[in-house]
């Protein structure tokens, strides 16, 4: 895919709003992220500040690779971790199915950067419009095949981003989600 990016560091302060927003004042949040990618540390340099920001205790994961998403997982509760929000990760990407598995069965509720995060069980997923950025690659595809040059066509950046709230997931929590922000999601799974 050529022009086009899937920003995702710099929603990371959009997804820890979101989940105080459902959690207890005090719970401490955590990050996962894949140390190994330039949009990992992007992620957690912007979650870092945003939580600092506003008081907010925020531990850093890390993991790039199934063996260690596990021990994440394992840690969240020697660390007494309230929430946790997934960086926007391609390896991450496949796994959003058993991430959402193990933060059930973990009890925790999290956030991921797909809509696929929350339909398989995740409370709740912000990211991208994922058809959106598919789309913009279209466009691009058609102006290069009508003779524009790449080199002169602007990176262009999602415009277009998703919330999905999974009503279940939040029961099983023991969480009230607000109304105002049940209304502002894009798909709510009940």
């Amino acid at each position: 895919m050529t022009g086009s990016i899937s920003i995702g560091g710099s929603l990371a302060p959009k997804r820890l709003e979101l989940l105080r927003a459902v959690v207890r004042d005090n719970a401490a949040i955590a990050i996962l992220i894949n140390p190994d990618t330039p949009l990992g540390e992007a992620e957690r340099k912007d979650a870092e500040a945003a939580s600092r920001a506003i008081g907010q205790r925020l531990d850093v994961l890390t993991a790039r690779n199934e063996s260690e998403i596990v021990a994440a997982f394992a840690a969240l509760k020697q660390r007494r971790i309230g929430a946790l929000m997934i960086a926007f990760d391609t390896f991450y990407f496949g796994q959003m199915r058993w991430m959402a598995a193990f933060a059930d069965w973990h009890a925790v509720p999290a956030i991921g950067p797909l809509p696929e995060f929350a339909a398989a069980g995740g409370l709740m997923a912000y990211g991208p419009s994922i058809s959106d950025v598919v789309r913009q690659v279209g466009v691009y595809a058609g102006r290069i095949l009508k003779g524009a040059k790449r080199a002169d066509l602007p990176v262009m950046q999602p415009t277009k981003f998703e919330l999905t709230i999974n009503l279940k997931a939040a029961k099983a929590l023991g969480l009230d989600v607000p109304q105002t922000l049940l209304a502002t999601a894009d798909e709510v799974i009940e």
